[in-house]
């Protein structure tokens, strides 16, 4: 119900709805047939009473953070008692087998036509009914295996694909000149690819970030416990998110890979003379002298950036080493089969990091280059490099080395040099 609320007040022109029915038959909320993988307990709903599901609460915190709320799983009939007068209402009958009590439930509703859209994966039952009903019916796919959009694509009035899918592929169901909405968009570069292959609609769990164009912030939220919208790790998968301490106001790094995470909610800066700042500490102090950690700045979208690995968006990165090396690279756009090693622009020599020790680097960049510090030491513990050749605004925080040893992150700022 949090969810739903939160994207209504964001300025979501609908919500998606998945439901199961439980033994004795109320339907309630929940995307997975089974409660395991959100409650921690391994319950069938379709096997348990309602007495037993109101006990329960959704654990989000291993995604959102510490500080998220335990969330109870609603019923469907609150949920439309609350939103179906003044929203649109994607539903979708995640058991498939309940059909006929979804439609007499929604049926109950003033102009429930207006304000409900059956949803379904595309080859599965249920679809007919709903549209004798009056009821606009969206079919989705992952892609076009066994040549399935021919076949399935005209049976409904909207059509769904998933991200992953290839272009040419959005292409060929955007074709059927029906509007396609596609799901999970995360991120804005995720959203402009899809609405460029001509997708009419977005499907996302990160709407405040994923709807705007503009930084939320202007320094990090660690200490709420609660990841700001847009901030994402590389990967999206909970195995890669990293681990927020609010009391230290800190997030951590320790992935058995390299690293990236985005600060999406900062981004992108304004143009015009920017600075960013941020802290740095190893726990314990990585295995050699050269493994390292720091700032990728720069970047014109919010695709992924980790230290060391080509990609298709240019940008810079600042890599504080443990030997207390500073060390600035210029990572060039690669395309197809190239890969261009990241390119060293400039460096200078401090004194060695010890561990458990916070470190403040900053970042300046003006139209004659970009300049960069190690702060709290020498005056001569800094480099400025003549080079303009990014300058977007998004930026993140980096772990270049596999090994799974913990860096920290705090005191995130970034904005006008001038503020």
């Amino acid at each position: 119900m949090a969810a739903y609320q939160g994207a209504v007040d964001a300025g979501a022109p609908a919500i998606e709805v998945s439901v199961c029915a439980t033994r004795d038959g109320v339907l309630v909320c929940h995307h997975d047939t089974n409660t395991l993988r959100m409650t921690g307990a391994d319950l069938e709903i379709a096997d348990s009473d309602y007495g037993r599901i109101t006990v329960l609460k959704n654990d989000a915190r291993s995604w959102l953070g510490p500080g998220a709320r335990l969330e109870p799983i609603p019923r469907l009939e609150d949920v439309l008692d609350r939103f179906a007068g003044n929203q649109v209402i994607f539903i979708e009958d995640k058991q498939g087998t309940n059909t006929q009590a979804l439609l007499g439930l929604m049926d109950k509703y003033p102009d429930a036509n207006e304000h409900f859209v059956w949803k379904q994966t595309a080859g599965a039952p249920g679809y007919e009914a709903a549209a004798s009903r009056g009821y606009r019916t969206w079919g989705y796919f992952i892609d076009n295996s066994n040549n399935q959009f021919k076949a399935l694509a005209p049976k409904f009035d909207l059509l769904g694909i998933y991200h992953g899918a290839t272009d040419e592929e959005i292409k060929a169901l955007v074709a059927f000149g029906k509007p396609v909405i596609c799901w999970e968009i995360h991120t804005r570069w995720m959203r402009d690819r899809v609405l460029g292959l001509g997708v009419r609609g977005l499907m996302c769990s990160n709407y405040p970030y994923v709807a705007g164009d503009e930084a939320s912030a202007a320094r990090d939220a660690f200490a709420t416990g609660v990841r700001s919208a847009g901030d994402l790790p590389w990967v999206l998968g909970l195995k890669y998110q990293p681990e927020i301490l609010p009391r230290e106001k800190t997030v951590r790094l320790a992935h058995d890979s390299t690293s990236g995470y985005l600060l999406g909610s900062m981004g992108p800066l304004t143009s015009g003379d920017q600075e960013i700042q941020l802290e740095i500490r190893w726990p314990e102090l990585p295995p050699g002298r050269h493994a390292g950690a720091g700032l990728a700045f720069g970047m014109p979208d919010d695709s992924p950036y980790r230290a060391g690995i080509p990609g298709t968006v240019g940008g810079y990165h600042v890599l504080l080493r443990a030997s207390g090396a500073v060390e600035v690279y210029r990572r060039n756009v690669t395309r197809g089969e190239e890969a261009t090693a990241d390119e060293l622009i400039g460096s200078f020599a401090t004194e060695p990091v010890a561990s458990g020790t916070w470190t403040g680097l900053s970042v300046s960049m003006d139209s004659q280059g970009l300049t960069v510090k190690r702060r709290g030491g020498a005056e001569a513990w800094s480099a400025s490099i003549p080079d303009t050749a990014y300058r977007g605004g998004y930026l993140g925080l980096l772990k270049s080395y596999p090994d799974p040893v913990a860096v920290d992150f705090r005191s995130v700022t970034a904005g006008s040099a001038t503020a």
